[in-house]
């Protein structure tokens, strides 16, 4: 049982779901180390982006690993307890920018993982689904709350009713992933991305990230009003002095996050 969390010089962290044997299927463990995980990257100053990944070349993950939860099924209490264990597609709050590498099968709890994630890089072979329907229950983690969000409405509606699957072509058509790349380039390309966001102002990234998702809940009058709030908050901040003084200077801006 693993989820490997490694985190670079430069402030990128990978989490890796570290069960290829299974498809990258997790278990109970394995959510609460995922949740473990995401909790890190939110409270870890020194992290400034996450990439999200599957072991192997065969799979992103395919999510739950519906034998173990049919042998070990959680108790009705359990349903109230709905800040055990957040996870990010489960309503944990990460502002950190999250880009996922898409390796093989993304499946189910996969793909309600990715659709929660901000950049999505595919390898050629990945294939996209949303099967739950085909064993009498329902996408769980924000599957039906985030598909008709991320995709046209008939194109959603077809995934989440036949429970049939599209493969990285049409997944990128429909604008469910940035880029389609070769297996071998996939976590390079994701790194490239991180590193493109991680040069930038922390705080201003986070703010970004926060206001357009929220603005998702928010009539326009309100969400412009809180926006110059937040802006005018930022311009206090030394990295608000940083980046003009390293444009005047052509300089690389040494952003801190303070």
């Amino acid at each position: 049982m693993a989820i490997d969390l490694t985190v670079s010089d430069d402030g990128i962290a990978l989490i890796t779901i570290n069960r290829p044997e299974r498809l990258n299927a997790m278990d109970a463990e394995h959510y609460q180390a995922l949740s473990r995980a995401w909790c890190t990257v939110r409270d870890d100053p020194a992290i400034r982006v996450a990439i999200v990944t599957g072991a192997g070349e065969r799979s992103f993950t395919t999510g739950a690993d519906i034998k173990s939860f049919v042998t070990a099924p959680a108790g009705m209490s359990d349903m109230w307890l709905t800040q055990r264990d957040q996870l990010l597609n489960r309503g944990l709050e990460v502002w950190k920018p999250v880009v996922a590498a898409v390796n093989g099968y993304c499946l189910g709890g996969g793909m309600t993982l990715m659709m929660a994630t901000d950049i999505r890089i595919a390898a050629s072979h990945a294939t996209f689904s949303l099967a739950e329907v085909k064993r009498g229950i329902i996408p769980g983690n924000g599957g039906t709350q985030r598909v008709l969000n991320q995709l046209p409405y008939a194109i959603a509606m077809e995934m989440l009713l036949t429970g049939d699957g599209i493969d990285a072509v049409v997944a990128e058509r429909w604008g469910l992933v940035n880029k389609i790349v070769a297996k071998e380039d996939l976590l390079e390309t994701a790194f490239k991305y991180a590193r493109r966001i991680a040069v930038n102002a922390p705080l201003a990234v986070q703010a970004a990230k926060e206001l357009a998702i929220r603005s998702r809940d928010t009539d326009l009058t309100t969400g412009l009003r809180i926006e110059a709030v937040i802006n005018r908050m930022l311009q206090f901040t030394e990295d608000a002095k940083e980046g003009p003084a390293a444009f005047s200077a052509k300089r690389t801006p040494n952003f801190k996050g303070q």
